[in-house]
């Protein structure tokens, strides 16, 4: 009888040893020191966000898809609804920001977070979200904030915590999760207290699959 079961028992084991082996970056194993990969000035994400802020007193939330696409010189933001349908675009440039909702003229300020707080109800944070989609940031001590699984927080110099809350990896192919590949961010929450500028207000941002290594 114990010869017969002792193959079983040996496959149990086996798929027991196999079920171990999670991703380096996933939260059954030790975090991750590898740091995120190099900035790209020239990127396009999509995801989901999630807002949470403040309207007459009242706690309002809000839930957008959007499309990411940026440059050296310029961002363009779409965010769409659940269902698919253009909710506002966004565009900033070095010397102004110009946001359109639909069937509405567009509106144009120099700073994209107080236009985006009049027209939406909640500031958006285009000039942070250009590193921080990424993993970086300027953290309040003026020095670069690099993210990784095992450092993933940090309080901006203009006052906003985040946290990397999950992460995703990226090798040189979908199935290449080697403990080489790169974290990628894949979950981000961002809040900031109310202060005399502005209104309190928390995202959760939700990043969509990567498919391959960011070029270089």
């Amino acid at each position: 009888m114990l010869i017969k079961l002792l193959p079983l028992t040996l496959v149990c084991l086996s798929l027991s040893a196999c079920s171990t082996l999670t991703s380096p970056f996933s939260s059954g194993a030790a975090p991750s020191v590898q740091t995120v990969a190099p900035y790209r000035e020239q990127v396009e994400l999509t995801g989901r966000l999630n807002v949470v802020y403040q309207k007459d007193d009242k706690p309002e939330s809000a839930t957008v898809n959007f499309n990411w696409q940026q440059t050296a010189q310029r961002t363009d933001v779409t965010l769409y609804s659940p269902v698919g349908s253009t909710l506002a675009t966004i565009a900033v440039t070095p010397r102004e920001a110009v946001l359109t909702q639909s069937g509405k003229a567009p509106r144009s300020a120099p700073d994209v977070d107080t236009l985006s707080a009049q027209m939406l109800g909640w500031s958006l944070p285009v000039s942070g979200l250009r590193d921080w989609l990424q993993g970086y940031a300027m953290g309040a001590d003026g020095k670069r904030f690099v993210a990784s699984p095992a450092n993933d927080s940090v309080t901006t110099k203009d006052g906003w915590r985040l946290r990397y809350v999950s992460w995703q990896e990226v090798g040189q192919n979908v199935a290449d999760n080697t403990p080489g590949a790169l974290p990628q961010p894949r979950r981000i929450d961002a809040e900031r207290n109310a202060s005399a500028q502005a209104d309190a207000v928390s995202l959760r941002i939700v990043l969509d699959p990567a498919t391959s290594a960011p070029a270089p």
